[in-house]
Formats: structure tokens, sequence, C-alpha cells
């Protein structure tokens, strides 16, 4: 009798301790997951304009390179193959699709986006801009002061023309559409910068930022007679200068951004100076305001000039 007393009694402490190991696996399960929990990357997806431009190249190297600082950002680019609202559109409505916590993007133009990224915010999506603002509210803007930019680049303009002996006569305008906020005052600023002068101002033509179409607009002005152009993005910029170039006429050409091909026709004179901004410091500092808004965290500047840089001959090495 006491020895079965024993038996059931070594039984009893048997299952005792495999119901608490048992427990302590369960346990042990939880926390493993609570810490996957927290060590689960955030989706952060960059929309840009299209994917051509050097300059959105730049962007996206900056927003890798932050998203490799952090650590816990799972990043893509997805970008249209050219300027295209419904192709900018389709891009927000896969982010949306792909579970993004997080968009960082160039507004193609400030209306048509809008209705899709208001979309996105109803489904919790934070949404950072870089270079170029759509029409609904964001975390966070971080692009040049594209007036203030336009307008140097005007004086810049002024000053080449003056410095050459002339002191009137047609300038014409190479944009890339008539919508982009970045766009827009880029050429008002330009404008602004002529006023009480004698140059005439001609019509804006759009080009789309292609460099083809572009240099064909820049052609026409030549043949029109013009003593300068400004091209208001990459595509633009390298179209007018490759006009110049062609012509060998002594025409001023100014313009945005700091491609290869941009700095190369800086170097042979075909281009006088570009405005040089900062798109990998867009990128970079606006994937580190994502993962703030994603965390539920205060970014103290919402609206940051990435600053821009005159670029000419003396400063391309």
């Amino acid at each position: 009798m006491k020895r079965k007393l024993s038996v059931m009694l070594l039984f009893f402490v048997m299952i005792v301790v495999l119901l608490a190991g048992c427990g302590q696996g369960t346990n042990n399960s939880a926390s493993g997951n609570t810490s996957d929990t927290s060590q689960k990357k955030q989706k952060v997806i960059l929309i840009t304009m299209d994917s051509i431009d050097q300059h959105w190249v730049s962007v996206d190297k900056g927003a890798k390179k932050a998203a490799d600082e952090l650590g816990n950002i799972e990043y893509k680019w997805m970008a249209p193959d050219k300027k295209d609202d419904a192709q900018q559109i389709e891009r927000v409505n896969n982010a949306i699709a792909d579970g993004a916590k997080a968009i960082i993007i160039a507004a193609n133009g400030p209306d048509a986006i809008t209705a899709s990224l208001d979309e996105a915010k109803n489904e919790g999506i934070k949404i950072i801009y870089v270079d170029s603002p759509a029409n609904t509210e964001a975390s966070a803007i971080f692009s040049t002061d594209n007036l203030a930019a336009g307008k140097t680049a005007g004086e810049q303009l002024i000053e080449s023309l003056q410095a050459a002996g002339i002191n009137e006569g047609k300038i014409g305008i190479v944009n890339f559409n008539s919508s982009t906020d970045t766009a827009i005052k880029r050429e008002k600023g330009f404008r602004d910068a002529f006023e009480g002068t004698k140059y005439e101002l001609l019509q804006t033509q759009y080009g789309e930022g292609d460099a083809s179409k572009s240099q064909d607009i820049a052609d026409n002005y030549i043949t029109e007679g013009v003593v300068g152009i400004y091209g208001t993005n990459e595509g633009s910029t390298v179209g007018v200068g490759n006009a110049i170039k062609g012509s060998g006429k002594k025409i001023i050409g100014i313009g945005f951004d700091k491609s290869d091909a941009i700095l190369s026709l800086i170097k042979d004179g075909s281009l006088v100076a570009v405005m040089g901004q900062n798109p990998d410091v867009m990128g970079y500092e606006g994937m580190k305001a994502a993962a703030q808004a994603i965390a539920g965290e205060e970014i103290k500047e919402k609206n940051v000039d990435t600053g821009v840089s005159v670029i000419n001959k003396d400063s391309v090495k």
C-alpha cells in the first residue's frame, strides 16, 4: 500500500512538471510573438513623377540610405515610366493595396492625385511630400523654394546677357507642364526677375519634361530669334542645352537640375548655369519623417526648404 502511494505521488509530480513546462512554453511563444511584432518592418513606398530623370534616382538613393540606417523599414520605389497622372494614381492605389504604412510622393499635379491620397489617408497611411505637393494635407513637405530658385535663375540669365552686352531681346521658356506646383512657381519666380527690364518673355511652351520634345521647342525659339532660353526641369534643360549647342549661336541657356548630361552642357558652354537642387536630401529627410509619422512622433519642421545652389562653369570640375 505504501509503495502504491509512492508511485501515485511520483506520477502526480511528473504531471505537475509537464504542465509547468507546457505553460512555460506557451509563455515563451507569446513573448516571441510580441518580439516579432515589435521588430516587424514598416512598409514605406516612394512614388515619383517618373523613373527617368536622374533627379528622381537621387531622391530614391536618399530614401534608401535613410531606410538602411533606420533598419525597421521595408522600402520600395514605385515610379511611373513617364509623367502621367493616371500612372501615378495607379501607383498610389497599388501602394494602398500593398499595405504601405507611409507614402512619400512627388505629386505630378496638385489636383489629379488628391482623391487617391485622401483614400490612402483614410486607410491610416501617412503622406510625405518631396519636391512637389498635392492639394491635400501631409505630415511634412521637403522641397526646393521654387519661387525663389526661379527668380535666381532669371537673375542669373539677366546677368549673363548684360555681361555679353545684350540688354534687350526675346526670352523663351520651356516648362514641363502647366499644373505641377514646382513648374508654376519656377516660371513665376523667373518672370518676376524680368519685371522692369527691356527683355520680352515669350509665351511658355511645354515639353512634358521630355528632352527631345523640349529640344524641338527650343529650336523653334531659336528660329524666332531669342537671346536666351530657360528650362524648368532636367528634361527641359537638357533639351534647351542641346538646341543651343546644335544651333552654334550665342544664345544664353539656363535651367534646373544637375544630371550628368546637364553638367556636360555647362562644361562645353551650351548652358551658362543651372539651379542645382538637393534631391538626395529630399529622399533622405522624407524617409526619416515617414518613420516618425508611422511611430506617431511629432515632426517639428513640417515644411522644409532643401536648398538650391547655382552651378556654372566655375563650379563644374
